[in-house]
């Protein structure tokens, strides 16, 4: 007879520590007049496909102000430093894009810690790892995390088809900010 024993998942950006907090920040409603700040984890395309999806908000709900923000290393959560200066800045967050193992743990973890902050957030991730982010939103405390799939790979893509991609993630990404029509 074999007995199977499970080990505990591990958290692979080191902040297992944080808060426990699963819920939700405030959802907004509607975009109109607020503060969008992108998250670019440095990996290739993710610039461009935040800037096409925050083009595509702005001329849909009439954005305030759109500020790109960029991350010192896309393997691990974003520091608390540039957390603070976002939450303050902000009044929602779309970081990405998680097309690894590493990255896609901490673009989920960067979205757990921006709900956890106050700020709605969206993570982008790609199709490939899917898996790597609901593991790392369980370890966080926060199973169920919603976050996006982006068709893999991103890196490769044109400029047309980083549109395309960002085009189709846009009704997505409202939903989950709690845009009402």
């Amino acid at each position: 007879m074999t007995i199977l024993t499970t080990e505990p998942l591990l958290d692979p950006t080191g902040a297992s520590e944080r808060d426990d907090d699963a819920t939700l920040a405030p959802r907004p409603g509607s975009l109109t007049g607020l503060r969008l700040g992108l998250l670019d984890n440095t990996k290739t395309n993710a610039t461009a496909l935040l800037e096409n999806i925050a083009s595509a908000l702005q001329e849909r709900h009439g954005l305030a102000h759109v500020t790109l923000y960029t991350k010192d290393y896309f393997g691990t959560p974003v520091k608390d430093e540039l957390l603070e200066q976002i939450a303050a800045d902000c009044d929602a967050v779309v970081t990405a894009v998680g097309d690894c193992g590493s990255c896609s743990a901490a673009t989920v973890a960067d979205g757990i810690l921006f709900e956890r902050a106050g700020i709605p957030a969206v993570s982008i991730t790609s199709d490939a790892f899917f898996v790597s982010g609901e593991a790392i939103a369980t370890v966080q405390g926060f199973p169920g995390y919603e976050f996006l799939a982006v068709p893999h790979p991103v890196a490769s893509l044109t400029a047309d088809e980083l549109s395309e991609r960002a085009r189709d993630l846009v009704p997505q990404v409202e939903r989950i900010l709690g845009v009402t029509a």
